[in-house]
Formats: structure tokens, C-alpha cells, sequence
């Protein structure tokens, strides 16, 4: 697991929803928060998730059935279902339908902060480490950022920054977008925390700029444009 790992906690009873996500967020994790499928689905759209903690039977539907059609779709971020239903077939289920772990209530909170950590390490595995762009290295495994081979330390914040802009090089990405990743969800949108922080990274990059301001929306990670 990297400290940028992003988890959703799918949970209709708060205070076990609220027990979760303290645990996590106390392991390193950044963790969004749902009550049912319709807020899920919405924090999905909003972030990438490595990990996806699902309670089964929620107030407008079961988990199963929402994941197993997001798998058609192609969506692949690990899912641990939490659950009261301890039958054979129920667990079998929630395998067929693309779960990756199955955890019966009630559980030891820290044994499923354990097996997230396991499902966002193997996810980790199957993606490539390493991202490149010139003489800029990024290597999500070591948590290590160089240029032109010279280590550059930087904070969980401006690591997660710079690893959502290089995975998507040239795009225009938003402030509210890199809030949604790097940050929990109590932080303002309004804020200039991201302005701060990418003004300290692009000070440790040092030139030429690789993270250009796109007036009115965020930033860009990229070559440098006429005019930018």
C-alpha cells in the first residue's frame, strides 16, 4: 500500500461506518465515506478508489448486485464486502458477482483493515510502479521522485498531486478533481490548499515546468505550451 491510497467505505450503520474509517484513516489511508449506493455511486465518479469496502444489504439496494454490474462495465478496483449474511451461497455470491473478499459481521475492525491493505497492495502490483515523462521519474512502489536521476523529497500531499497529474499527462485536471483524490472529503473546495502545494512542488521540480496552471480550471502536467 502507498500512503496515496484511496479507499470508499460503503456503510448504511454510522457508527461502525465511522469505526472503519477511523481505522483506516489511522493506517495511512484516505477514505471517502458512503451511506447507501446512490452516494457510492456519486464518490465513485468523483475519485479513484484502490479499494472499495462495501456493506451488502444497504437502503436502496445490495452491494452485490451494484458491483456486479459495475464489473460489466469494466470497473476493476478490489471490493470487500462486510456482511451478516455467513451462508455458503451468500459468500459465494458476492465472489461471482466480483467481490475479492468476503468478511462476515460481526469482525475484528483491525483484521479488515488488514485485508484492505492486502487488496490495495495486490492492486498495486498489477499497475506499473513507475511513471516517466522526461528526465522526471515518479515510482509509486518506493515512493520515490528523481530527476534527472537526483532524488527529489517530497510530501504525501505533493506526491499524491504529482502521481494523479503524471497518470494523466497533457489533460486539463481540476482543483476540485485533485481535492477529491489527495484529500479527504471535509476539505474545502474552495480552498488554496492545492495552489499552495503544487507552488512547493513546482519549487522542488525545479525547471524546465512540468506542472502548468490552466487558467480557470487547475493544471496540466506536460510541455510547456505557447502561451501557458
Amino acid at each position: 500500500m502507498t500512503a496515496t491510497a484511496r479507499v470508499l467505505v460503503v456503510e448504511d450503520n454510522e457508527d461502525l461506518r465511522v469505526a472503519v474509517a477511523a481505522e483506516l484513516r489511522a493506517q495511512g489511508f484516505h477514505v471517502d465515506e458512503a451511506a447507501d449506493l446512490a452516494e457510492a455511486h456519486a464518490a465513485l465518479g468523483r475519485a479513484d478508489h484502490d479499494c472499495a469496502v462495501f456493506d451488502r444489504m444497504l437502503p436502496d439496494g445490495d452491494a452485490v448486485t451494484y458491483v456486479g454490474r459495475r464489473r460489466q462495465d469494466g470497473w476493476a478496483v478490489p471490493v470487500l464486502f462486510l456482511t451478516a449474511r455467513d451462508a455458503v451461497a451468500d459468500r459465494v455470491a458476492g465472489f461471482e458477482h466480483g467481490g475479492d473478499d468476503y468478511l462476515v459481521k460481526p469482525f475484528a475492525v483491525p483484521e479488515m483493515s488488514a485485508r484492505v491493505i492486502a487488496l490495495c497492495r495486490r492492486a498495486g502490483e498489477r499497475r506499473s510502479p513507475v511513471l516517466r515523462h522526461g528526465d522526471l521519474e515518479l515510482d509509486s512502489a518506493r515512493r520515490r521522485v528523481r530527476r534527472a536521476g537526483a532524488l527529489v523529497t517530497v510530501s504525501d500531499k505533493e506526491f499524491a498531486i504529482l502521481e494523479y497529474l503524471m497518470a494523466r499527462p497533457e489533460q486539463a485536471v481540476t482543483r476540485s478533481e485533485l481535492i477529491d483524490h489527495c484529500w479527504d472529503t471535509s476539505t474545502d473546495p474552495m480552498s488554496n490548499v492545492v495552489d499552495v502545494v503544487v507552488r512547493r512542488l513546482r519549487a522542488k521540480l525545479r525547471t524546465p515546468e512540468l506542472i502548468h496552471t490552466v487558467r480557470g480550471v487547475g493544471y496540466r502536467f506536460g510541455a510547456a505550451r505557447s502561451g501557458s
